[in-house]
Order: structure tokens, then C-alpha cells, then sequence
């Protein structure tokens, strides 16, 4: 079965720095970072994906314990591996680990931002 993701959709590069961010250089020559604090509340998993629709609905909805908790902390990636030529899965310091990013899932979250500069 051939890959369906576009040859521009697909990393050229990946550079994981577990306590800042993921950033991605694309085969279209773009740049992509993600905070890990961002990709971790984007995760795409299925009842990460719930809760985001249910607090769009009702913004007074309870956090679960364990996002709650997470939420006084500073998550960090503690691992990452490849899935097949589609995706990524990172597992974070709260132990989520269900979602698998896939690239065209990363080019639909990316806001822009730039990465750090890495002397800072």
C-alpha cells in the first residue's frame, strides 16, 4: 500500500529537544516548531480529542485528575519514535503517550512559531 502523504508533507529533518520543542524541516524547505507544551494539549489521541471538544462546549468543564495535576507542571517529551513513514509518537513526562502525530496532523497544527534561539 503506497504512503498517501504528500511529498511535501514529509520531514526532511526532525529535531526533538525533550524539554522545549519539536521542529521539523519539511521536503518544501519550511521550517515547523512545536512547543511541547503545545503538541501535548494538541495531542491527536482519541480522548485527548474528546476533552478538547467537550471544553469548547462547556469552558467550565472538570479537568480529569491526571491533566489537572499535569497542568501545575512543566511537561517535558521523555521519548519519541517513529511510526512507519507517516507519523510520530511521543511519549510525555505524565505518561501520555497514545497519540501519534502524523505529518499532515503537524502541518494542520503548525501556528508559525519560530524556534528558539539556541543560545538562549
Amino acid at each position: 500500500m503506497a504512503d498517501p502523504t504528500p511529498q511535501s508533507d514529509r520531514p526532511t529533518a526532525l529535531d526533538l529537544k525533550k524539554d522545549r520543542g519539536l521542529t521539523v524541516t519539511w521536503a518544501d524547505g519550511r521550517v515547523s516548531y512545536y512547543p511541547i507544551g503545545y503538541l501535548r494539549r494538541s495531542s491527536p489521541s482519541a480522548d485527548e480529542r474528546q476533552l478538547r471538544e467537550q471544553m469548547a462546549k462547556d469552558p467550565l468543564t472538570v479537568l480529569p485528575t491526571n491533566v489537572a495535576e499535569a497542568m501545575n507542571k512543566p511537561v517535558v517529551a521523555v521519548d519519541a519514535e517513529l511510526v512507519g513513514n507517516y507519523a510520530i509518537k511521543i511519549r510525555f513526562s505524565d505518561g501520555h503517550d497514545t497519540g501519534l502525530y502524523s505529518w499532515s496532523y503537524l502541518r494542520q497544527i503548525d501556528r508559525g512559531d519560530r524556534p528558539p534561539n539556541p543560545s538562549s
